[in-house]
């Protein structure tokens, strides 16, 4: 991909949410609410201090992380719809079971 966000913006692709119920009732798409999950496309380098240092980032492209319902502002690059927020919109990253268990 040809875009790199600046300084501590993370490019993101939301996941598509389970298309099913824990029950196994089926959602309409005109009920399903947008995703708050993504996967990091691109990251920025970080934030700058006031002296100038810079902050790396916590996440990496290929993380999975968890965002907030109205994070990020929803952009169109190369025909796919993503999101560009900032770090700190980022509630989190979301690990695989297998490498949690294994930790």
């Amino acid at each position: 991909m040809a875009f790199k966000p600046l300084h501590d913006r993370v490019l993101v692709r939301r996941v598509e949410s389970e298309e099913k119920t824990a029950g196994g009732l089926i959602i309409p798409d005109s009920a399903k609410e947008k995703p708050s999950e993504g996967i990091v496309v691109a990251c920025g380098e970080g934030a700058r201090k006031d002296s100038g240092e810079l902050i790396p980032m916590s996440v990496k492209e290929g993380d999975k992380i968890l965002f907030g319902k109205w994070s990020g502002t929803e952009v169109t690059i190369n025909g796919e719809e993503l999101l560009i927020m900032k770090e700190s919109d980022i509630l989190g990253i979301i690990e695989d079971e297998a490498a949690a268990k294994a930790a």
